[in-house]
């Protein structure tokens, strides 16, 4: 039987599926919470025109893992990310602030 663990570095770059089916992106960084260890939640980077990349965040808890398709699935649709906040190649966003709360319920929460 295999185990359920898995390193950081081959998680990054897994694509991500939403809940129709439809590839939102892939899986750009892992943020993880300092005191507890634990992953609070994976940036996408989706796919943009002209070469450019939005990254949105959503909770590693609303990530699951399909070993079929190798990739993850995610409780969202693209829609849905956009509504949320968002990092465009070169902005300066402050991933570990979380003092923001969003709407979408996959969204980390305050």
């Amino acid at each position: 039987m295999s185990h359920t663990l898995v390193p950081s570095d081959r998680v990054e770059h897994v694509n991500v599926y939403g809940r129709n089916g439809t590839k939102l992106g892939s899986i750009e960084r892992l943020m993880l919470d300092k005191l507890t260890g634990t992953v609070a939640y994976a940036v996408i980077k989706t796919g943009g025109m002209l070469s450019t990349h939005h990254h949105y965040p959503i909770k590693w808890s609303a990530l699951r893992y399909d070993p079929e398709r190798l990739a993850y699935e995610a409780e969202a649709t693209l829609e849905e990310l956009q509504t949320g906040p968002c990092e465009f190649d070169g902005d300066e966003f402050d991933w570990g602030d979380r003092s923001r709360a969003y709407t979408h319920p996959n969204y980390w929460a305050v």
